[in-house]
């Protein structure tokens, strides 16, 4: 149904003007408010009260048969995770729960927009819960007009092993909720942001455990958060910049000290590079690959003093003409016979590389009165040889790009690997 027939129905029903509805519908939907939610607050608006939130009697369906187009919901599902996390709604902050739910078929991701008192284990009935899309897959909304109940028999499920959120680091994924994790804090630094609230100070850094690391950021500074500490935190939520999961502490996470310290790897997962770059980006992550070829921008260049972008003909697309500071950096492409990826080296692995410093690959090129002989130089070096690298792959519509933190030419014996990738394949 079309925003403009929502309008119409609710303007009749309500005795308004439906242009008055569609704009009150349009300003709440911006803020990504579930349909239902938006119309039940336009109905209390105008004194319409609370008449239902769906144009029909909810269908009670399994999850698997949930369709963000079929219309309200009624299921009857066990309680896998709760997580609690404030939002900005119609200017002003909200509390919100939000996780998982399961049954026999499936398991779906839901925000309730007040506590409806369940807890990570319960079996509940859900009843005229709103249906929408997110991230691709559907999403129950539970609001003002749905209800919850207790079911009597424990609902069986083949997913009762995530019930309360535990997990590893490496199992993390974006949209996550809830989670709890066991970790300790390898890097740690205070910065001022921006908030929505002004001015406001957060943490952010790394934290690992045996299975890997990913980045974090605490929007509620704890003292507890310092480097070397062992955490158990409970309420966590996932988000993802550029493809690399990030973990979030909000006012809503408890934080236990641990007296034993995590145990963490030292090693990253290696992977062929067509899985890291179909696993949509990794923090930490290793792969070989034969260095094709070096590409344009590679060796000496200039960036930007503002915001460290590269600087083309003295000009920064973001902040226009500037004196760039000089750099040097080496954007290689691997290629495994699986997918391909562009390493970018920084300074220091690209002067390891050149074998000099930044200070002679500039009078090597005002010698040649050419930059492009330290890129040249640096090709020479590295085209068609194996590189070990380790980094954090991030992977947007640009492609797939390795932060390279470990750059190191193998020496495997190729032979002895083909013997093996055999045997492995045989077997």
């Amino acid at each position: 149904m079309e925003l403009d027939q929502h309008a119409e129905e609710l303007a009749s029903a309500l005795g308004v003007d439906k242009e008055e509805v569609k704009s009150d519908l349009q300003n709440l939907l911006q803020y990504s408010v579930p349909l239902d939610e938006a119309k039940q607050s336009v109905r209390r608006k105008h004194g319409g009260g609370s008449s239902g939130g769906s144009d029909g009697a909810p269908s009670t369906k399994r999850i698997a048969d949930i369709d963000p187009d079929g219309g309200n919901v009624s299921v009857t599902v066990r309680v896998l995770t709760v997580g609690t996390r404030s939002i900005v709604y119609q200017g002003d902050e909200q509390t919100i729960r939000e996780g998982e739910l399961a049954d026999e078929s499936g398991v779906i991701s839901y925000t309730a927009w007040q506590d409806f008192g369940f807890e990570p284990g319960d079996s509940v009935v859900i009843g005229n819960a709103g249906v929408r899309e997110w991230d691709g897959k559907p999403e129950l909304n539970i609001g003002a007009s749905s209800t919850v109940g207790v079911e009597s028999e424990t609902v069986e499920t083949p997913y009762d092993d995530r019930i309360g959120g535990e997990a590893d680091l490496i199992d993390l994924q974006a949209g996550d909720r809830g989670r709890t994790v066991e970790v300790r804090v390898l890097e740690v630094d205070s910065r001022t942001i921006d908030g929505r609230n002004g001015e406001t100070t957060i943490l952010s850094g790394v934290v690992a455990d045996e299975t890997g690391r990913l980045p974090f950021t605490d929007w509620a500074p704890r003292p507890d958060v310092k480097e070397g500490a062992s955490l158990r935190l409970s309420d966590v939520y996932v988000r993802e910049f550029r493809g690399v999961p990030q973990v979030n502490l909000s006012e809503f996470t408890t934080l236990e000290a641990l007296d034993d310290p995590v145990a963490v790897t030292d090693s990253a997962p290696r992977l062929k590079i067509g899985e890291a770059v179909d696993a949509g980006g990794m923090f930490d992550v290793e792969v070989l690959g034969n260095v094709l070829e070096v590409r344009d921008g590679s060796g000496l260049i200039e960036r930007c003093p503002k915001c460290s972008r590269v600087v083309q003909n003295g000009q920064c697309r973001q902040h226009g003409e500037v004196d760039g500071e000089d750099d040097m950096r080496v954007k290689a492409i691997l290629d495994d016979g699986t997918g391909t990826v562009t390493a970018i080296l920084d300074r220091d692995l690209t002067e390891e590389i050149y074998g000099g410093t930044m200070a002679d690959a500039m009078e090597a090129a005002r010698e040649a009165m050419d930059k492009e002989v330290v890129a040249d130089d640096i090709a020479d070096t590295l085209v068609g040889r194996e590189y070990r690298v380790r980094g954090n792959l991030s992977v947007d519509e640009y492609g797939a790009n390795l932060e390279a933190d470990e750059f190191e030419e193998t020496d495997d014996d190729p032979a002895e690997r083909a013997a093996a990738l055999l045997t492995e394949v045989r077997a």
